[in-house]
């Protein structure tokens, strides 16, 4: 990787960012942010609006699409500038997801004159991102913003399905032996893991279904007659199995006269061919950087999933910043990492329109 001392500062990209990240916008509270957004392209002559949800749209060429998401999950870092390893590094919520790459895609939106969209909603149930695809048709290409590092080109993730397990019992002395539902819930469960253990350790996780408990209740019901049991579940679907394939498994573990479940959200997984003309553009624009491509997998779920669901067009996922600080309570971004990161996508999007 090149010195971070030798790229030349961007410093509107940098000004951006650093608005961006100082506007708080956990989901459902993304409207100050949207609009430090809405003023950006308003001062480059953009024509600009929210839509009925709360999207940024700045229509514009669309033979690409650049679009990422203005929420964030709650948490409050101070926002400052502090030098690091790579030189100096905005800290703060948002930083690296995903408002590093939003920054990043608005700047290089009004550089190269394609479409934009900062979506809402990403981080709990990408409602933006689907009103999006209900709203439109597809654009030519599409990148979708999340951090891959600014060398790291995303092409797939894994998909996900959630549901809730509810279980009933008659109450009893605990000296019985029959089970009762908090026991039924915990034999399904262990059921459902068996079915999805790997035949190979050494399976990569990003083919692996992961089945994870995320919240489990129980005990004696209100009036002591009965035991319940609830437990809310998830499941990451690689792409080699889709999400109905994982709910039927699921099911079959059912035992109808004990418990049921009521499957919720659910997402396709994706893989991105490599040899799209989108794919091929961002691995000539990180070379120009001085930088070896990767191709990235991610074993997470992103609002690509919902794109390609959706629209039959080439995309991928692109952005500065490093995925392991998603979340993190030290999330900060490399402001060197920004200034690539644009360059890639400006270069990138004058291979593509």
């Amino acid at each position: 990787m090149s010195d971070a001392s030798l790229v030349e500062a961007d410093t509107e990209a940098r000004e951006l960012l650093e608005r961006l990240v100082s506007t708080p916008s956990p989901t459902g509270e993304e409207a100050a942010c949207a609009a430090a957004l809405v003023e950006f392209f308003e001062g480059h002559d953009r024509d600009v609006y929210l839509d009925e949800v709360g999207n940024v749209r700045a229509p514009a060429d669309d033979a690409l699409l650049l679009t990422s998401h203005i929420d964030t999950v709650p948490g409050d870092i101070p926002v400052r500038v502090e030098e690091g390893e790579s030189g100096p590094a905005l800290w703060g919520r948002g930083s690296v997801d995903a408002k590093g790459p939003l920054a990043a895609m608005a700047v290089a939106a009004v550089r190269t004159g394609v479409s934009f969209v900062g979506v809402v909603g990403e981080e709990v149930d990408s409602r933006g991102a689907r009103h999006l695809v209900e709203d439109r048709d597809a654009p030519g290409a599409l990148v979708n913003g999340e951090p891959s590092g600014t060398d790291g080109i995303t092409l797939g993730y894994r998909g996900i399905l959630s549901g809730t397990y509810l279980a009933t019992s008659e109450s009893g002395h605990t000296s019985r032996p029959e089970n009762n539902a908090i026991q039924d819930a915990m034999d399904w469960w262990n059921r459902v893991v068996e079915e999805f253990e790997p035949e190979d350790e050494w399976d990569p996780v990003f083919e692996r279904v992961t089945a994870k408990p995320t919240r489990f209740e129980g005990g004696p019901s209100e009036d002591g007659l009965s035991v319940e049991a609830t437990m809310d579940v998830g499941f990451r679907v690689p792409p080699s199995m889709t999400v109905e394939e994982v709910r039927e498994v699921a099911d079959g573990e059912l035992d109808p006269e004990v418990g049921t479940v009521n499957w919720k959200d659910s997402v396709r997984p994706t893989m991105q061919s490599p040899r799209t003309e989108v794919a091929r553009a961002f691995r000539v624009a990180i070379r120009e950087q001085g930088l070896d491509p990767r191709l990235v997998r991610k074993t997470g779920t992103a609002d690509m999933n919902i794109y390609a669901g959706e629209w039959d067009c080439p995309m991928v996922t692109y952005g500065p910043g490093d995925s392991d600080l998603d979340h993190a309570p030290d999330e900060r971004l490399p402001l060197a990492d920004l200034d690539r990161a644009v360059a890639v996508l400006t270069d990138a999007a004058g291979r593509l329109i």
